[in-house]
Order: structure tokens, then sequence, then C-alpha cells
């Protein structure tokens, strides 16, 4: 199935390569897309467990869904992984 996630916290091209990666190394997700222009994050899973899985991974990086609280502590680590980003290799 696929799916389209509204995120916050979702500023430039690092804060897509670390979604992407960290995305991709999940099992049952593939064809990961992000778009920081709309802040959408699209995905193909397997399961709702899978689903699940990427809502807590987005979270836990600090890119919560549209829909969730944007604590300071998220908005602080969405720093830490786009800069994180932005030193990575493609």
């Amino acid at each position: 199935m696929k799916k389209t996630i509204i995120v916050q916290n979702l500023k430039c091209g690092g804060c897509a390569r670390t979604i992407t990666n960290k995305l991709s190394e999940l099992e049952n997700i593939s064809e990961v897309t992000v778009v920081p222009e709309d802040s959408s994050v699209t995905f193909t899973y397997g399961t709702a467990d899978d689903l699940s899985k990427v809502e807590d991974k987005l979270q836990h990086l600090g890119y919560p869904s549209i829909d969730s609280k944007n604590t300071l502590a998220s908005k602080a680590k969405s720093f830490v992984s786009c800069a994180t980003g932005k030193m990575a290799k493609e």
C-alpha cells in the first residue's frame, strides 16, 4: 500500500536525505520519496504495523505528522537530523 504523510519541521534536502535513508532501513518499507516544498513523505508499506513504525520513526527523527504535537524537543531533533542529512553521502 502507498501512503503520504505531511510532516512538520521538514525544511531542506538535508532533512529529506535523513528521512529517506532512515525509512529505507525499515523492513517492508520501500519507494520512499520526500518533497520538502510540500512537507510530504510518500512510501510503500505492507501492514498497519509497518505504517506505525514509519510514524514512530518520523516522530523520533523530529518530523511529527501534521496532526501530531510539535514539541520543542521535536524541533531540536529535526535540526540534528537535518545536519546529519547534509553531511551524509548520497
